[in-house]
Formats: C-alpha cells, structure tokens, sequence
C-alpha cells in the first residue's frame, strides 16, 4: 500500500484458526468480565515501574490524528494523596448535599458509596488523566486537538484493562467539579481533568456490590 507518508509494515496477525479463534475470544470475555470498581484498597505499594508500563500500555490508545492528547500525572506522595482527598470529598459533600437529583442518589445505593474517599489516601497511586485541549507549538501558536474526549476515553479504557490484567485493581472517581486538580498539581491551560483513577491491590476483605451486568441480547444488535 502506498503513501507520500512513510508506512511500515504490520506483523501482528496470528492467524489463529476458527476454532482458536473462538476460545481465545471467550477467554478474553471471562478474564474481563471479572473486572470490578474496587473502593477497598490495601495500602501494600509496587515499583513504580508497574505504573509507569500501565501508563505507556495506555498510551498505546488510537487517538484523532494521532495527538495522543492526554496527560496521566501518578500521585505517590502522601501529602498530596491528602490534599486531593481533602478537595475530593469537599467537592462531593456539596453534590451529595445539593447537586446531584434523589433518583441519581438512589441509583447509588447499591454501591454504599458517600461523600467520604479513604481510598484516595489508602491506595498507594492515583493516576490522575488530564485531556489536551491544544497543544503549544513553538512561538506560542495554539495548535487543536482532534475528538479529545474520545481519545481520552479509549486511553483510559487501556489503562483500566491493563491494571486488571495483571491483578491489580482501580476506580474511576470522578468528583464534579474537578478543578481542584488542575490547581493541586499546577497543570497547564491546556489541560483538563478528565478521570482520577485509585490503583493497587484490594483489601484483604474487599467486597463489591452484586450487580449485574446486560447480557448480549441487550447490548448487541446484529445487521446480517
């Protein structure tokens, strides 16, 4: 295939028959369908390095035009984990208390979630994703970014099938309004916070909600 723009080649095709075809993809379908937002973490930490592979896992992601546009700042340092907790649950008391609708609040229950995060101090890393609305050229230029969030999302859906692959568990918490991070963390203009994500490993008695999942009736629809 030609271009003007260099190419190379792609080599990784396994050419798996039909049937190994079909296990592998019911394999990929179990060991993923036992992924769980966790809010139960162990304080026992990793090498950084684990964090630092997770993170380049993710950035693997397609992006628009290829701008990768997304920032994954890991937070370590306990003092910082505190002053993020801190904003956190203030943010979260207010929409608790006066943002967010009753239905919303009762379609929480199941989750014994509150105002209160723990978590953000207890799990030994957060990954904090900021978007990229522009980037900088030289002189100072603002230069766009192409679907933004929808790159971002696809880096973050990377991000939480790699920590799950290797055992590890996460949360995506998202307290609204999430300026505070852009101010803790003294971010550039052209960032915006989009996911803080908790990683490590659970609790010894961690528990999640029974919930179920939609089954394959109700998410897929043929076109044959």
């Amino acid at each position: 295939m030609e271009s003007e723009h260099n190419h190379i080649s792609y080599s990784n095709a396994l050419n798996l028959s039909e049937e190994k075809l079909i296990a592998e993809s019911e394999d990929i379908l179990l060991a993923l369908n036992k992924r769980r937002s966790l809010r139960f973490f162990s304080e026992k930490s990793f090498p950084a390095e684990v964090i630092e592979n997770l993170v380049m896992a993710a950035s693997t992601a397609p992006s628009g035009a290829n701008k990768q546009p997304w920032t994954f700042c890991v937070v370590s340092s306990p003092e910082l984990k505190k002053q993020i907790r801190i904003a956190a649950e203030e943010e979260e008391r207010i929409s608790y208390e006066s943002r967010m609708s009753e239905e919303w609040k009762e379609d929480l229950k199941p989750f014994a979630t509150d105002w209160q995060k723990p978590f953000l101090e207890i799990a030994p890393y957060l990954i904090i994703v900021f978007k990229r609305a522009y980037e900088f050229e030289i002189g100072g230029k603002k230069h766009q970014n192409y679907y933004v969030n929808e790159s971002v999302g696809l880096a973050c859906g990377f991000l939480l099938t790699a920590i799950h692959t290797l055992g590890l568990v996460a949360l995506t918490h998202t307290p609204s309004p999430m300026d505070f991070l852009t101010k803790i963390l003294n971010r550039p203009a052209n960032e915006r916070p989009f996911l803080l994500i908790p990683v490590g490993y659970p609790a010894d008695e961690a528990t999640v909600p029974d919930i179920r999942r939609k089954n394959k009736e109700e998410v897929l629809i043929w076109y044959k």
